[in-house]
């Protein structure tokens, strides 16, 4: 039996850089004259890609903007990379059970596919599509789409509303995992898990039943 795509969100699911990314909007922000953000903020400020925020964010000096804090984010993101707990575990399950695997993701898909090389990961993934890949980005289902290449899909798993409504939008079912100190996802996802540890148990039960 051919089993079906699962597809990830990259950071606050699977891996942890929203330090590094903090840290380069507050540089940039502080350039632009605009008062500091905590971590919370950030994270529920920058669930979009940037070229969503980035224009409501800095207006139209969004394109300096965004140059600036790439090369602050570019200058540390592959040092500071940390997997979430259970992430290995959780993919080394799924590909086990036969799962093929794609990552949609709303970070550059240029960065997406450095911190996947740099994890030695690119290979676990049929598809890594990131923001600037396809015509839209998340919560458009373009990049699900494009990571699906025709092919079936069934759960998303993510961390955020973003994703919630990227997988509704897609015809998947969605499987949340709340990051720690992020802001709390709305109502509305398919399944709501503490852990990475609960995803291959989830995507096994919803498979034989379907």
């Amino acid at each position: 039996m051919t089993r079906p795509v699962v597809l990830f969100d990259w950071d606050g699911t699977l891996v942890d850089n929203w330090p590094v990314i903090h840290d380069a909007l507050a540089v940039t922000r502080k350039s632009f004259g605009l008062p500091s953000w905590s971590l919370g903020e950030t994270l529920q400020h920058v669930s979009r890609s940037g070229r969503e925020s980035f224009p409501k964010m800095f207006g139209t000096g969004w394109r300096r903007a965004s140059d600036m804090f790439y090369a602050a984010f570019e200058a540390r993101h592959l040092e500071a990379l940390t997997l979430l707990p259970g992430a290995e575990a959780c993919l080394d399950r799924l590909e086990a059970a036969g799962f093929p695997l794609a990552v949609v993701s709303n970070k550059n898909g240029l960065y997406l596919r450095r911190e996947a090389d740099r994890l030695g990961w690119t290979g676990r993934f049929e598809a890594l599509v990131g923001a600037g890949d396809a015509c839209r980005d998340k919560p458009d289902a373009a990049p699900v789409r494009m990571a699906l290449g025709g092919r079936p899909g069934h759960w998303l798993v993510g961390d955020s509303d973003t994703d919630i409504r990227t997988a509704r939008g897609a015809g998947l079912r969605s499987a949340i995992v709340p990051y720690a100190g992020g802001p709390e996802p709305g109502p509305g996802a398919d399944a709501r898990c503490d852990s990475l540890a609960a995803i291959p148990d989830l995507v096994l039960f919803s498979h034989r039943i379907n």
